[in-house]
């Protein structure tokens, strides 16, 4: 047993090593940007291999649930709530017991090319898929304490706009209803506003900032980001760029997590100079893809600290982050 894991079991980084095992901790797995493929077997070798260290890792912290931040079906997302890919991306590539507690989820670029209401239609027919709608909020109480962590999933395509289908390296060009867009913002800050819970976070596709293929996201950077500055928002959870990444501004109290490499690494730091100076705390994507072709991360909330750890496709962790909580409510 590696001493990390050790450490983990030990309670040093978490207080929850067996299964059932609470002791005042939340914790939970979070993946990006596994869709699988669109020809048979219609899951990648990649996304197979995350899957199984999901489940090693899940069982090992006692995951309460997973969250996916998007691109769950790729190239074209499905076509209807029947669509076979449901079964075979999903249901039957991640079939770890850890792995069976609730998917919350969220649509990403490539969800919204095919059917994404398909994949809200799809949470009354899963025992664990969760999407009840584009955009919704889920509060989350720690085990064993009165404290609460709130999530407040929203999509950024609608936001945004999509990107284009082939020329990826472009920007979104703008929401497709504007009318939408700003119902969704408005409801944003107002769920924002009336949150108490003492862990704040919230969770998207596409990234505020990112050094990667993609960079920043003009609009988010210029109306999510007030507002998780304004309303004390703890993290901001997305993926998008096919790599991991932790920012921060150096005199912020937002942390940015990318996770979306449960398909596969890209290696690009093109927008390195796009961001914030001295920002960047870890990027995972400029590494030998022969050796290393995916991570996903698991989180550790406790009323005193959150805990990130980023780990690789063969179980290995590759990064670890400890924060105390910015809310006093």
């Amino acid at each position: 047993m590696t001493l990390f894991w050790m450490l983990i079991l030990t309670g040093a980084f978490v207080c929850r090593g067996v299964r059932g095992e609470t002791n005042g901790t939340l914790t939970f797995l979070m993946v990006g940007d596994w869709g699988g493929a669109e020809w048979e077997p219609y899951y990648t070798h990649a996304e197979q291999s995350i899957a199984e260290q999901m489940g090693i890792v899940g069982e090992k912290i006692g995951s309460s649930f997973t969250i996916s931040v998007g691109d769950n079906f790729y190239l074209l997302g499905v076509r209807d709530v029947d669509d076979h890919r449901f079964q075979d991306t999903y249901e039957n590539v991640f079939t770890a017991e850890s792995l069976q507690s609730t998917w919350y989820s969220v649509c990403g670029n490539h969800d919204h090319y095919g059917n994404a209401s398909a994949q809200v239609a799809y949470t009354d027919k899963s025992s664990r898929w969760h999407m009840p709608n584009y955009y919704y909020n889920e509060v989350v109480t720690i085990p064993d304490t009165d404290v609460d962590v709130e999530f407040v999933f929203i999509d950024t395509v609608i936001l945004a706009g999509n990107t284009h289908p082939t020329k990826t390296w472009l920007p979104p060009p703008g929401p497709e209803s504007v009318n939408a867009a700003e119902d969704q913002w408005e409801w944003i800050e107002e769920t924002l506003a009336a949150s108490t819970a003492k862990w704040l976070f919230v969770v998207g596709h596409y990234p505020v900032w990112s050094i990667s293929l993609h960079g920043p996201t003009e609009v988010l950077v210029e109306r999510l980001r007030p507002m998780l500055i304004k309303y004390n928002v703890s993290a901001y959870f997305c993926g998008h760029e096919h790599d991991m990444q932790h920012i921060r501004e150096w005199n912020g109290t937002v942390e940015y997590f990318i996770s979306g490499a449960g398909h596969g690494i890209r290696c690009s730091a093109d927008n390195i100079d796009n961001i914030p100076p001295a920002s960047l705390k870890y990027h995972f994507g400029n590494i030998d893809l022969d050796s290393r072709i995916g991570a996903f991360n698991w989180v550790s909330i406790s009323p005193t600290s959150m805990n990130v750890s980023f780990v690789d496709q063969t179980g290995y962790p590759i990064y670890f982050y400890s924060m105390e909580p910015t809310r006093n409510v």
